[in-house]
């Protein structure tokens, strides 16, 4: 369960950095929705890794939510922000990926 519990927390983190892009295009009242969403992702993200760190090893945890938050947010700058596609960054992320599979099937839990 803390497995799921550690992917959600890693969404979270890729809705934050999503918020945050879509506050730097904004400005207003609209601009203060986006922060308000970014720190509502944040402190998700950041009370569902606390929980799965209380059985999961916390090097593996972390790599995961990080490895989950920069794939996501790569995926989020390509598809939403037209961020560029080159082959090396999805030689890179596709490294990413498989680094987040190894540690997954390594871990001991």
């Amino acid at each position: 369960m803390n497995w799921v519990i550690l992917i959600i927390a890693g969404l979270f983190e890729v809705a934050f950095a999503f918020c945050l892009g879509k506050a730097n295009e904004t400005s207003g009242n609209e601009m203060y929705l986006w922060y308000s969403g970014f720190l509502i992702a944040l402190v998700s993200s950041m009370l569902l890794l606390m929980k799965a760190t209380q059985t999961l090893p916390i090097g593996t945890a972390y790599a995961i939510w990080t490895g989950i938050g920069a794939v996501g947010t790569v995926l989020v700058g390509i598809i939403i922000f037209k961020e560029p596609i080159t082959l090396l960054r999805l030689l890179f992320l596709t490294t990413l990926i498989g680094s987040i599979i190894g540690l997954k099937v390594v871990s001991p839990h």
